[in-house]
């Protein structure tokens, strides 16, 4: 398994390749806009350049751009709903020119609504996104940690949009941290591969491209999205062992979004492979 982290892609732009070599990253995650704006921000063509060259050498595989946090493929309000099509047409457009994986994103909200009643709104959007770039580039679903009306904290959930839309280039990444505070038990060899073998029946293993790998700072069924340094939560690092160690993982990769509380990223990545 390969591990990263999220990476500061502030300008210049490029300079994100060399901050992940710096820390040890084999794979990393960065924004491409700024994640609290609508407004996209155009990375100049030479720092695209730069930044294909600098990773010819540094070989950071792969590469996935996380969303702006603004995204609701069912809100209502039609301008947010096309700002949050709009924004992801973006991404997955940069992600094409950097050679990134595709473009992680959490789905959004029902707002109070039921699943079933905004279910169709999501698929439509993810669809014309899909129609809209280009076929390399995949649109990546991360799980969430149940919060509100947040869509995508059960495997059901996402297994249901993703058989809708019908497409290939949909994947998933899982967040350890988001599984765990959803309410599942990622905390015994048992109830992992109980967790991973409901995902293998309802989506399938192939699709999923990877994790995030986030100790929690709340406990499970918690309902509250808070990170932990890798050890330093309710997971703990067998946890992240037992996952990182798994034949069926074997080219996944492992992406850290740690809050560096007590260690630092560099610390987190030696400590994960030293366990492994």
């Amino acid at each position: 398994m390969r591990f990263g982290v999220h990476i500061s892609s502030a300008k210049p732009f490029s300079d994100s390749i060399t901050r992940a070599k710096e820390i040890g990253c084999e794979c990393m995650q960065i924004f491409a806009n700024p994640p609290q704006r609508w407004n996209p921000v155009a990375i100049p063509d030479s720092e695209i350049e730069r930044f294909k060259k600098l990773n010819a050498e540094a070989k950071i595989n792969p590469i996935i751009i996380h969303s702006i946090y603004l995204i609701n493929l069912a809100s209502e309000n039609p301008y947010f709903y096309k700002a949050s099509i709009d924004s992801l047409i973006d991404d997955m457009k940069k992600a094409q020119k950097i050679g990134a994986l595709g473009v992680n994103t959490h789905l959004g909200s029902t707002k109070g609504k039921e699943f079933s009643q905004v279910k169709e709104k999501v698929v439509a959007a993810i669809k014309e996104i899909l129609v809209a770039t280009d076929e390399s580039v995949d649109f990546i679903i991360e799980n969430s940690a149940g919060a509100g009306s947040i869509i995508g904290d059960t495997i059901e959930e996402i297994a249901e949009i993703i058989s809708a839309v019908d497409s290939n280039r949909v994947k998933v990444l899982l967040d350890t941290a988001h599984a765990f505070e959803s309410g599942y038990n990622l905390r015994t060899p048992e109830s992992i591969e109980a967790f991973i073998t409901k995902f293998d029946e309802l989506i399938g293993l192939e699709k999923l491209v990877g994790f995030h790998f986030n100790d929690s700072k709340t406990d499970q069924n918690s309902r509250h999205d808070r990170h932990a340094d890798i050890g330093e939560g309710e997971l703990g690092l067998e946890t992240f062992k037992i996952i990182a160690t798994d034949p069926k993982f074997k080219d996944k990769f492992a992406i850290l979004e740690t809050p560096q509380d007590k260690i630092s990223w560099e610390k987190q990545l030696e400590l994960l492979r030293s366990r492994v």
